[in-house]
């Protein structure tokens, strides 16, 4: 009789919690439900009095205006290059700057790991004028590679940060084991360290090309012929004086948001691995 007070309580506290979290879930996924919802309306749906949950007469017309809207393959292609540039780099040399701040000892390393805190502190907003003052000087605005640097900023110290938790919980004595056995240091790296951290490399990759695919304002300042847009600053499009052409802007943004989930579930469960590896103390 005693334990049955418990017992309901356990029950009491399991629904509060399932109870929110499917509330916290509808709330977060909501926004892109409509997203998708308005791209399959019609403009007297769109801008009914009364909300329209479900497409009543769902077309493809938005999609279509979407895409034949100008400079639209222009956009796709721009931010391809740049965020596979970006992540492509970024993770490159956090591998190696990650493998040096967590393996090895030198003047400066705290000071550096600090600096690495520091700059993701900094609000990017915070920067613009000076970044772009810094790139007209060298000749970069409105140029690709001016963007990809100018990513790299906050792309890189958050990768070097987050693969040196991986590579710090990777037992030393692995490394020297190999090398005893005859492997180089590179040996060693490329046989032991590499395919231990594959995994956080790959959990690495899918925020850094989060950030730097749906990244706006600096794509915004830094590009201003209409040929070089990214996607992000491409949707700005869609607003004119005339108002906003609210269909073809869902529409676009459907097209905006796939390559992120396209990318996420081809490798979710590797992300997942990354994740607990970098959270398990070796």
């Amino acid at each position: 009789m005693s334990n049955r007070p418990v017992s309901v309580r356990r029950r009491l506290r399991l629904i509060l919690a399932n109870t929110s979290a499917i509330v916290v879930a509808v709330v977060l996924f909501f926004p892109i439900y409509w997203m998708i919802a308005t791209a399959f309306k019609s403009g007297t749906d769109i801008l009914s009095v009364d909300p329209q949950w479900i497409p009543q007469r769902p077309t493809l017309a938005n999609f279509t205006s979407a895409i034949h809207r100008p400079h639209f393959i222009d956009a796709v292609v721009n931010s391809a290059i740049i965020v596979t540039a970006t992540v492509a780099i970024s993770l490159a040399v956090a591998f190696f700057a990650a493998i040096a701040v967590a393996r090895f000892s030198f003047f400066g390393r705290k000071a550096f790991l600090l600096m690495l805190l520091i700059v993701q502190m900094i609000p990017m907003t915070a920067m613009i004028i000076p970044i772009y003052l810094l790139l007209n000087d060298a000749g970069q605005t409105n140029k690709l590679p001016g963007v990809v640097i100018t990513y790299l900023t906050f792309v890189l110290p958050f990768a070097i940060w987050t693969l040196r938790g991986f590579i710090v919980n990777i037992p030393a004595e692995l490394e020297e084991a190999a090398m005893m056995d005859g492997c180089t240091r590179f040996g060693a790296l490329r046989r032991i360290i590499f395919p231990l951290v594959a995994p956080g490399l790959v959990a690495t990759s899918i925020f850094a090309f989060i950030q730097a695919w749906n990244e706006y304002l600096l794509a915004y300042v830094l590009l201003s012929s209409p040929e070089n847009r990214t996607l992000t600053v491409w949707l700005a499009a869609f607003t004119t004086r005339n108002g906003t052409a609210w269909g073809p802007l869902m529409a676009a943004s459907t097209l905006t948001a796939l390559p992120v989930v396209v990318f996420f579930v081809a490798i979710q469960r590797k992300i997942a691995a990354g994740l607990t590896a970098g959270a398990v103390k070796g």
